[in-house]
């Protein structure tokens, strides 16, 4: 009978130990999946373990394989944490590093009776759990068992840890990106989106959760998406296309692509838009620059090759007008010759005048530049086609500027060129069926210090398509043979490159020509 009893008193200690070992671990768990924290379950667990094996201390060791060290994670005294440093993994002495090589728990009987339990996961080693104080034969199933259960909860946090640590840094990438991200569901619904997208709409990532992305985007970026394939069947959720979208305010290079699940099926797409508002608008600079040079360098050669010509024919036409005054004033010839003389007289003087256009166009008369305010020159140019724009019917408006810098210019060469636009101006008009006949003329300067601009606008026929590229070529024209040489928008283009500055053309929206032309500012010249 007392043998009876003391196997029933020894069974019911090791069910007692066994449920204790088992309510530990539960307790364990728990506080590793309610607070997420290792740290602060192990502290508990410590703690928890010494108090029921009634041992002087429990220590958990953990494994820097970076570092090959060992770090001491947690232990029942608070003292030994503090005082700790790190143990090399292939220290001979330190029980830490020397329960690492085990495969079970093993007792150490060397000075103070110490367990040291090996904390495995699936097929490395993960640290060692130390209890001193203790070596029986249930501290050591304690530190087996419970540095098993440690192994495993162990590498679920450390697997869960790296699990969101990756998600934490896919996040912190998608709403690095500076392109706009939206992540589209079947039916076109937000799912997802980066903070950059949020930025640019003006409203919270969460909120746009389920928004249709139609109406957070410019109309044609909605055509857009509205006309790929709304059950993505065909595959035809994709694509890429340039879009001028006003709503989020730019150019933008647009890719839709579908977003397929781990079975292979569409489920959704993904709309990439690249702001490319810049890049577009230095492409579109780099064009209109390209354009300028080789216009630059076309009217270069060909006024190589028509100075040449233009000297050679000068001389002969001088003495040509040179012979005619001298017929009409010392001879007294008889009418009928009088007045073909005096036509020769014209027909020479016009192509005399002509090869001085010629001249000018070529830059070879030399400018006399000298400091001037714009205005007087504008005021000579329209001062002399006033007559004509009198008997023309043509109203003539005239805006200045206030504050205008002044510029370094020939006067003589730049009202020679703003008297070619207003001629050219006069001609549209007349030929034009539009009832406004009217010439604006308007000198503004958006920045005073470094340029003046001169804007002549009119209600004439304005500029075709095919002619607007080419209407500062030299000998152009689109008029009739013997009523133009062509040369006069291409001498205007040459006068105003010489003085530093630019001219366009352009069509007015509401019809006619607009002619603008920029120059330097005195004070930017002599910089």
């Amino acid at each position: 009978m007392p043998d009876s009893a003391a196997e029933l008193a020894r069974l019911t200690r090791e069910v007692q130990f066994h449920q204790g070992l088992r309510e530990l671990f539960l307790l364990f768990a728990r506080n590793v999946t309610t607070a997420l924290s290792l740290d602060a379950a192990l502290d508990h667990l410590v703690h928890n373990l010494t108090a029921m094996l009634g041992t002087t201390r429990a220590s958990i060791w953990l494994h820097d394989r970076r570092a090959r060290e060992l770090t001491l994670k947690a232990s029942s005294d608070p003292r030994a944490v503090e005082a700790a440093g790190r143990v090399r993994t292939d220290d001979p002495h330190h029980p830490a590093a020397r329960g690492l090589r085990l495969e079970r728990a093993q007792r150490l009987d060397e000075g103070i009776p110490t367990v040291i339990a090996p904390i495995r996961g699936w097929r490395r080693a993960l640290g060692t759990l130390v209890i001193e104080g203790g070596g029986d034969e249930r501290t050591v199933e304690a530190a087996h068992e419970t540095a098993r259960q440690l192994g495993v909860a162990i590498e679920n946090v450390q697997l869960l840890d790296e699990v969101l640590r990756q998600r934490r840094l896919l996040e912190d990438t998608f709403n690095s990106l500076v392109d706009l991200v939206i992540v589209l569901d079947r039916e076109g619904r937000i799912v997802q989106t980066n903070e950059a997208f949020a930025v640019r709409v003006g409203v919270g990532r969460r909120d746009l959760l389920n928004a249709r992305a139609e109406e957070l985007v410019g109309p044609e970026t909605a055509a857009w998406l509205a006309a790929a394939d709304p059950s993505l069947s065909s595959g035809a959720g994709g694509g890429t296309r340039q879009i001028e979208d006003g709503k989020l305010g730019g150019t933008f290079l647009l890719t839709a692509t579908p977003l397929i699940n781990q079975e292979g099926r569409a489920v959704g797409r993904v709309l990439v838009a690249r702001d490319i508002t810049r890049q577009t608008r230095l492409e579109s600079e780099r064009a209109a620059l390209r354009e300028r040079l080789a216009q630059s360098q076309k009217l270069a050669s060909l006024g190589q090759f028509v100075a040449g010509i233009a000297h050679e024919m000068n001389n002969p036409l001088q003495g040509v007008l040179g012979h005619l005054e001298l017929l009409m004033e010392v001879s007294e010839p008889a009418k009928p010759v009088r007045r073909e003389l005096r036509q020769i007289y014209l027909d020479a003087d016009r192509a005399a005048k002509i090869v001085r256009n010629l001249l000018v166009f070529t830059g070879s008369r030399r400018m006399a530049r000298r400091r001037i305010q714009v205005d007087r020159i504008v005021t000579r140019a329209v001062a002399s086609r006033v007559p004509n724009l009198k008997r023309a019917g043509i109203e003539l408006v005239r805006r200045q500027g206030d504050g205008l810098p002044s510029i370094l210019a020939d006067p003589l060469l730049l009202q020679q060129a703003l008297l070619n636009i207003l001629i050219n101006a006069e001609h549209a008009i007349v030929a034009s069926a539009h009832e406004t006949r009217r010439i604006e003329v308007a000198t503004d300067s958006e920045d005073p210090r470094e340029r003046v601009t001169i804007t002549i606008r009119d209600t004439g026929t304005g500029i075709s398509a095919d002619v607007l590229p080419r209407i500062f070529d030299p000998f152009f024209t689109t008029k009739d043979v013997g009523k133009g040489t062509g040369l006069g928008l291409a001498i205007t283009y040459g006068i105003v490159q010489e003085h530093g500055g630019s001219i366009t053309a352009a069509n007015a929206p509401d019809g006619g020509a607009v002619f603008r032309v920029d120059l330097p500012a005195a004070e930017l010249v002599v910089k």
